[in-house]
Order: structure tokens, then C-alpha cells, then sequence
């Protein structure tokens, strides 16, 4: 607390807590004391890794299905079903996982996606370790391992808005929400650009498996030595006294009766489970047209890229502007019809040029909806937890996933000849994929629309914020001490 006398550049010089009082110093009561520590930026770095690494072990094989289709001795649809695990997986575990993050706690919730993916990146490798003659086995070891992978990802996934919503002010918020939630497409561009590089034959399959098990050891050494407290001693904003203040049943019964939360539920979720398609399938989707498995990786890249780039600048104009619901809009639409020219550029040969571009937009304006699409959940559901209010987004999310990649394998087309496919398959043939990157864009179409017409909501957490801040009594300029 500041005193008179003192001056206004030793409170320049001093950073990371807030004195804020409220009306109990009016009656000489002790302030509302507000601290923020040095360690959250560790946790933000574990969090971003296990975020990364994730998505890496995600997406291992999909930019060289059919090198690893060749490789196992098994269909391309076997090979979908490596991704398909972890939607499926994730829906009932979902809900398991946001009750640990509200329930137990965010320390619980890291150290155990942490193992979850770390033994699961090694189970991997055994499928591919010559030694240990497994024979028919290798696929199941190799399944199993991602199962385990992709029972951490619904922590993982969870874990930035809570971090960010217990540890950070309310001025850093959304930036660490940002950084930390888009450290999982920086891991599908990691695995579009390096599962290309990595494997130019069948026989560099273990050298990938063993090269993507490095960040998941990592990161889960880090989050056991370095993870400690599940929320900081002192808060360091109002809100975040207030994180998880409904029971987790009750939250859940809150948000179901929630109409503004229950259209950005389905609205948003679809859009993740297109993303996730997308992100799966383009290499069989770009492939029959005689596109290589370096130049698909490339678009995977470019999507990714302009995504990571799309949300930084997007986060930047939130955070100025508070404008979440407009930005959204405007994004999705924009989405739309990135999706409606990749559907249409990609039944031509020799396009490569108008594809990067088109890959390029779709992540731009795609990508940039998430972290502020996060940012809203909690926004129109306060004072539900975080963790199951952006939970059930993504569960709602991998359903709807789940059933779009279902239906768009259905839709294909088997081409008995494909003079210019690039498919390296052993099993099943080349297939058409234009009628489902055609209805693909048409859900996108068709959600982004209804989002716009009907989805209307109050900024809760921030009125809240506001409501608070009306009743406090600023002490000298606004009160400073070092981070603790």
C-alpha cells in the first residue's frame, strides 16, 4: 500500500500486485490483496508444451497415411482410425476432465495428462522396436498408445482458459489464454511439416515414433519436478476468487439452460470438428489429384501458420476493443467461404498456388476464432468453472467431429484408375473426396450462418469485473509490489 509522501516512481518500479480496496477500508478493515507470481509463466511454458506435444502425437501419421498404411500392412480407413481415436475417446472422458480441472484442480489436471501422454508416446515406439518380435501385435501397441495419448487430450485442451483465468490479471488474460490454446495447432504444424521430412520411405516409420516421443518426456518431467500448487496463494484478480464457484453438476445444469452458451456450444464445436477433419484428411483429400504428401504438408503448414497468426492479431484487438462477439462473427463467416473455394480448387489438378492460398485464409480466419471463442464461453457462462464451461465445448466438439469424419469417408468415391494419384496404398484404392469437401463447406456455411443470426449474449465475467471495480477505492494511482 502506498503512503503519503511516497512517489510516483517507486510505484512505477514496482510490478505484479495490486492493492485494491473495497468498501472494508471505509471501516478500517484490512484490503482485497491481488498478487501475481513468476511461476505461472513456467506453468504457461508447461502447459504450451503438453498442448504441443499432443497435437504432434495427434496428427503423427495423417500428412503420411499412406507410407504408414504400407508400412503395418493395413487400410487407410485403419489408419483414420489412429485420429478418429481421439475424438472418440475424448467424449466420454471429456466430462471426466472437466470435473478434475474444477474439482481436483489444474496441478492434478497437468501432471496427469502429462504421464498420460508421455506413456502413451512410448507405447508407440514399442510397435516399431524390432527386437521385441511382436508380430500381428505391432498395430495393436501402436493403438493402444494413442488411445492413452488421447485420453490426455482432453486436459490438455482444457487446461489454458483455466490457467489462465487463476494465475494471470485480467489485463493478461486472454493473451496466455491465447498463447497457451494456440500451442495445439503449433503442434499440427509441427507434425505437417515434419512427418513429410521425416518419412521419404516405409522404413523411416520408427525414426518418427521415436522423434515425437522427445516432447512428451519432456514436458511430463517438467510438470512432475515443477508443478506444485493448483491455484497461486493470492489470487490475482477479482474473477479469479470466484473460478469454480459453482459445484460441477450444478455448473453443468447452468450451462445446458444457457441459450446463448448452448448455440457457441454447437456453433463452435462444429467448427473444431471441421478443423479436425480437415487437419486428418488432406493429404487423402489432395493426393488423388496428384498432389504430393510434401506439397499436402505444406498447405497443413500454411493453415496453421496464418491460424497461429490470425490469433495473435485477433487476441490484440479483443483485448483493446472487447469486441468477442463481433470479431467471432465476422471470422466464421469469413471461414465459410474459405472452406466453399478449398472445396471447389481442390477437384483440379495443378492448382498448387490457389490451394496455399486458400489453406493460408481458412487458417487466418479459422484459427483466429478459438482462443476468443474460449474467451466467450466463459464470458456468457459466469460464474461456472472454467474448465466445464470450455469442456464441454470440445466435447461437443469431437461428437460432432466423430460423426463428420464418419460421414465424409462415407461419401467418398473408390477410382478404380487414377492415373495421377500420388496415393501410395496397399489396400483399398484410390478415392474421390468431392463430394465430401463439398458438404463439408456447406455445414461450414450453414453454422455460420445460424451463429450469426441468433447467437447474443452479456460479457458476464467483465460486468462482474466492472461491478467490483465500481465499488473499490483505488489506493494513490493503483498500488504495486514485486511478484512474488
Amino acid at each position: 500500500m502506498l503512503h503519503p509522501g511516497e512517489s510516483s516512481q517507486h510505484t512505477e518500479r514496482l510490478t505484479g500486485e495490486r492493492v485494491l480496496c473495497t468498501e472494508q477500508c471505509a471501516q478500517g478493515l484490512k484490503p482485497v490483496l491481488f498478487r501475481t507470481y513468476r511461476r505461472r509463466w513456467f506453468l504457461l511454458v508447461v502447459v504450451c508444451l503438453l498442448n504441443c506435444s499432443n497435437a504432434m502425437l495427434w496428427l503423427t501419421f495423417a500428412p503420411v497415411a499412406d507410407k504408414t498404411a504400407a508400412y503395418f500392412h493395413i487400410s487407410m480407413d485403419t489408419i483414420n482410425w489412429l485420429s478418429l481415436v481421439y475424438l472418440l475417446i475424448s467424449i466420454p472422458f471429456g466430462l471426466v476432465a472437466t470435473w478434475i480441472l474444477d474439482t481436483v484442480g489444474l496441478k492434478c489436471a497437468v501432471i496427469l495428462s502429462a504421464w498420460l501422454n508421455m506413456v502413451g508416446s512410448v507405447i508407440r515406439t514399442f510397435s516399431v522396436i524390432s527386437f521385441l518380435s511382436l508380430g500381428s501385435l505391432t498395430y495393436t501397441y501402436l493403438f493402444i498408445g494413442q488411445c492413452l495419448c488421447a485420453l490426455a487430450q482432453p486436459l490438455v485442451i482444457f487446461a489454458p482458459t483455466k490457467l489462465a483465468a487463476l494465475w494471470f490479471p485480467d489485463h493478461q488474460r486472454a493473451t496466455a489464454n491465447m498463447i497457451s490454446s494456440m500451442s495445439n495447432p503449433l503442434g499440427i504444424l509441427l507434425a505437417n511439416l515434419l512427418s513429410p521430412t521425416l518419412v521419404s520411405e516405409e522404413k523411416d516409420i520408427p525414426l518418427m515414433l521415436g522423434l515425437y516421443a522427445i516432447p512428451a518426456v519432456t514436458a511430463c518431467i517438467l510438470a512432475t519436478v515443477g508443478v506444485h500448487d493448483k491455484v497461486p496463494p493470492t489470487p490475482p484478480s477479482a474473477s479469479a476468487t470466484h473460478s469454480t464457484s459453482q459445484p460441477f453438476f450444478k455448473g453443468l445444469k447452468m450451462l445446458l439452460r444457457n441459450k446463448p452458451y448452448v448455440i457457441l456450444m454447437v456453433c463452435f464445436g462444429a467448427g473444431i470438428g471441421m478443423f479436425t477433419c480437415f487437419s486428418a484428411l488432406l493429404e487423402q483429400i489432395l493426393c488423388v489429384r496428384g498432389y504430393s504428401n510434401f506439397f499436402a504438408g505444406l498447405n497443413g503448414a500454411l493453415f496453421t501458420v496464418f491460424g497461429l497468426l490470425g490469433a495473435f492479431l485477433l487476441g490484440l484487438y479483443v483485448d483493446k476493443t472487447r469486441k468477442f462477439i463481433e470479431s467471432t462473427k465476422v471470422c466464421f463467416c469469413l471461414t465459410a467461404l474459405a472452406s466453399i473455394a478449398f472445396a471447389v480448387m481442390s477437384r483440379f489438378r495443378n492448382q498448387a498456388v490457389p490451394l496455399a492460398l486458400i489453406s493460408s485464409l481458412f487458417g487466418f480466419f479459422g484459427f483466429s476464432i478459438y482462443p476468443v471463442a474460449m474467451e466467450l464461453a466463459v464470458e456468457c457462462s459466469y460464474p461456472v468453472g472454467e474448465g466445464t464451461s470450455t469442456g464441454l465445448i470440445f466435447v461437443s466438439s469431437q461428437i460432432q467431429g466423430v460423426i463428420l469424419m464418419l460421414l465424409l469417408q462415407a461419401l467418398t468415391v473408390q477410382i478404380s484408375a487414377a492415373p495421377f494419384s500420388t496415393c501410395d496404398i496397399e489396400e483399398g484404392g484410390a478415392l474421390d473426396w468431392t463430394v465430401s469437401t463439398l458438404v463439408m463447406a456447406g455445414a461450414c456455411s450453414v453454422v455460420a450462418c445460424f451463429y450469426v443470426i441468433f447467437f447474443h449474449t452479456d460479457y458476464k465475467r467483465l460486468r462482474a469485473e466492472a461491478s467490483n471495480a465500481a465499488s473499490i477505492n483505488k489506493i494513490g494511482t493503483e498500488a504495486t509490489a514485486p511478484e512474488a
